[in-house]
């Protein structure tokens, strides 16, 4: 019996699982399995972006908490860690404003945010006119995140529970030589897939 994900790194050093299609689903790393209400000392943030990491997480922080939700809330500051861990960083050039808006903007767009059948739905426009920053600046930097980063829709990484939860992207092993839905296989190959962390840790529902 032989199982197993498409892994390996990426240009910050964090694990990757590749699919069928090529594209490299980020691992997360043990830290960001913490509680993102820890500083930045958790997210294992470059001691010169520490400062400019925390004011950033303050912004979406509280952008988050009073128009989204506490989940967005981590899934931006993962964001930014992430940026800050990259060398060179972007983080070390530009207004601190206009990234935190366009980690809302990211994370907006990875998780269908702009999806009006969604339960949490707010349109770029909003965004922009919340945050203050034009929507042409959110969405030109929202792309440069998601080409540094390698990022789409459903990224295991940083996508919510409920997402993940009810799509087959992140749940996705080599199984015997057969790419299959983790779920459907028995229980004790489940848990070694995410004690290995192949697959998402969601708590049964």
């Amino acid at each position: 019996m032989r199982w197993s994900a498409f892994w390996g790194e990426n240009d910050d050093g964090d694990s990757y699982i590749q699919d069928q299609g090529g594209r490299n689903h980020n691992r997360l790393t043990t830290s960001e399995h913490r509680s993102v209400g820890m500083n930045t000392h958790s997210f294992s943030i470059p001691e010169s972006l520490r400062h400019d990491c925390q004011e950033i997480f303050k912004l979406t922080d509280s952008f988050c908490e009073e128009h989204l939700d506490s989940e967005y809330g981590q899934l931006c500051r993962k964001l930014i860690a992430k940026l800050a861990r990259k060398r060179p960083s972007p983080l070390a050039r530009g207004d601190l404003r206009i990234w935190a808006a366009a980690a809302i903007y990211t994370v907006g767009s990875i998780n269908f945010l702009f999806d009006s059948s969604q339960d949490i739905f707010m349109t770029g426009d909003q965004i922009s006119f919340l945050t203050g920053i034009p929507k042409s600046t959110l969405s030109n930097k929202a792309k440069q995140i998601r080409d540094s980063l390698k990022l789409f829709q459903i990224h295991p990484e940083f996508s919510r529970r409920k997402l993940l939860a009810h799509s087959p992207v992140p749940w996705l092993v080599e199984f015997n030589g057969l790419v299959v839905d983790a779920r459907t296989l028995p229980a004790d190959v489940q848990a070694e897939a995410r004690r290995k962390r192949l697959i998402p840790d969601l708590d049964p529902e």
